[in-house]
């Protein structure tokens, strides 16, 4: 019952840890009490130890999962049922592992394992078919963006090594506080330490830092249009009225981009067809009339194709007749006064919505179940490269970040890399209704901000649409659930971060050193824990 106890406690503390609703100072002893639970089973006589384990495990994790992201279930009762109960047996899993881990090894070594472990399996999150980074640990501070200023240098994993170094050491102070209460002072010394000073560092570069560029006028639009019942029923022309709508009831003279959300014309317009045809044709004429006007809009293209040379491995290409494939489209276009049209495809794809993960294995076993988080119910078609949008007068280059495209912080440096200087997100949050899940979502987008040093601004069909600065600090905002348009100010930034340059290199060294350790765990003989 200890035990029990002792997990469901790690799961309530990592739950009130998180945003946007929690305070993350309870990450920092969250694993605590499960590390006792473990080592306790460890030390004990009882059979099928490892079973134990993983059963304390997944109790705290499905504790922590079902709380902060059981919004899914407004989108997919399968789908959020899928996605917490299979991220809670991965996480459960790494526990299983340090256990095995630890009855070879020395506590000290087992820990290190478990610390890098973790942040390769966070690492996974980012990579694989199954990508699920929402409870990435590093996230946990998107609410409070003056504790972790120095993002800018590690990414969102850095955030992740903090809460581990501070579980740790939490851990191991105990342990050694009841074979020693003297050591009481250095243990609470040592602790506060390792919180105060990255905050302490934190706060100084927020108040310190600074950036010139230029001023960028934007207009972010919020429609609010169901997509249950209203978006996909409406064609792209009366989507188009309702732009010029939004647009009319705040552009001037000075606005220098129009940002219109994520498959804001949802009608999917064929790819071949869109130079000839009318959407085209009123939406330049429009950017016409505002000579200085650069409109960025989500929308959607199918793309008909008869060469069957054109069909690539990796893509979701469906097929339609035998001679006959098409690709579907998430994307982003730009139109100016120029007659290029730019366009970007959404890379990364909303799991078993826009990609479905290794197909071969599960479609026979759950069919064509698909958990709906995000843009459109279809599988998408990506693209290798991340496309920036230049203004007409090239004074100023554009993200078009896509939705879910907006967690993943290596993958948006690609974007500056190319030579963005501001970020523009479009998404739709509407599927999840008025939940943590919209909340989160645009909290996760304050972290892009300070990795980058970009300002930001976000277009949300329901909301919450939004200015960021480029310390993460939202400057303007509509309500969610509120039709209007948001009108805010940019400064652009063409100098480039560390973790711009570097990427998520703590999750590539710590790989490295548990591929060290753990074959040092495997050839060696077992030691005797502390």
């Amino acid at each position: 019952m200890k035990n029990l106890l002792l997990a469901l406690l790690t799961g309530i503390l990592l739950a009130i840890g998180w945003p946007t609703y929690g305070f993350p100072m309870f990450l920092f002893f969250g694993f605590v009490p499960l590390l006792f639970a473990e080592k306790q089973l460890r030390k004990s006589e009882l059979k099928r130890q490892g079973l134990r384990v993983f059963g304390l495990a997944y109790l705290a994790f499905f504790v922590w999962n079902v709380t902060t992201t059981s919004w899914l279930r407004h989108a997919s009762l399968f789908g959020a049922s899928f996605a917490v109960f299979v991220n809670t047996g991965l996480m459960a899993l790494l526990i299983l592992f340090y256990h095995k881990y630890a009855k070879r090894q020395t506590q000290n070594r087992a820990l290190l394992f478990l610390v890098t472990l973790w942040i390769s399996f966070e690492k996974l999150h980012l990579l694989w078919e199954f990508s699920w980074p929402w409870l990435n640990l590093g996230n946990g501070f998107s609410e409070y963006t003056s504790w972790v200023q120095w993002y800018e240098y590690t990414g969102t994993f850095g955030g992740t090594l903090w809460v581990w170094i501070l579980n740790v050491v939490l851990f191991k102070g105990i342990l050694i506080y009841r074979k020693d209460r003297s050591k009481l002072k250095p243990i609470i010394f040592t602790t506060a330490g390792f919180i105060l000073i990255p905050i302490i560092v934190s706060f100084v570069i927020l108040k310190t830092y600074k950036h010139d560029g230029k001023t960028v006028n934007v207009i972010a639009l919020q429609p609010n249009i169901d997509p249950y019942s209203e978006k996909y029923n409406m064609t792209n022309i009366k989507f188009l009225e309702l732009f010029k709508e939004l647009s009319n009831a705040k552009i001037t003279g000075s606005t220098d981009f129009i940002i219109a959300p994520e498959t804001f014309f949802a009608e999917s317009t064929p790819l071949n067809q869109f130079d000839n045809s009318l959407l085209k044709h009123r939406l330049q004429s429009y950017a016409r009339e505002h000579s200085n006007v650069n409109i960025i809009a989500g929308i959607s293209f199918i793309d008909w194709f008869h060469d069957k040379s054109r069909i690539r491995k990796e893509t979701n290409t469906y097929k339609f007749r035998p001679d006959t494939w098409y690709d579907d489209y998430n994307s982003a276009i730009l139109i100016n006064t120029l007659d290029s049209i730019p366009q970007y495809n959404k890379s990364k794809l909303v799991v078993g919505v826009e990609n479905f993960p290794y197909q071969s294995i599960l479609k026979p076993i759950i069919g064509d179940a698909m958990i709906d988080l995000g843009g459109t119910i279809a599988m998408k078609t990506t693209q290798d490269y991340r496309s920036v949008f230049s203004s007409s007068n090239g004074e100023f280059q554009a993200a078009p970040i896509i939705c879910y495209e907006s967690v993943y912080g290596e993958f948006v440096t690609g974007y500056v890399r190319n030579g963005a200087n501001f970020l523009a997100i479009v998404t739709n949050d509407a599927w999840w209704n008025e939940t943590q899940g919209h909340k989160q979502h645009l909290s996760y987008a304050k972290l892009r901000a300070v990795e980058t040093r970009r300002d930001i601004v976000r277009s949300a069909n329901t909301g919450i649409s939004a200015i960021i600065n480029a310390k993460g600090e939202i400057t303007n905002q509509l309500a969610y659930n509120e039709k209007g348009a948001l009108s805010g100010q940019l400064t652009t930034n063409e100098q480039l971060t560390f973790y711009v340059l570097a990427g998520d290199y703590i999750a590539r060294i710590s790989f490295f050193i548990l591929i060290f350790i753990f074959l040092i765990g495997f050839f060696r003989r077992p030691r005797t824990t502390l």
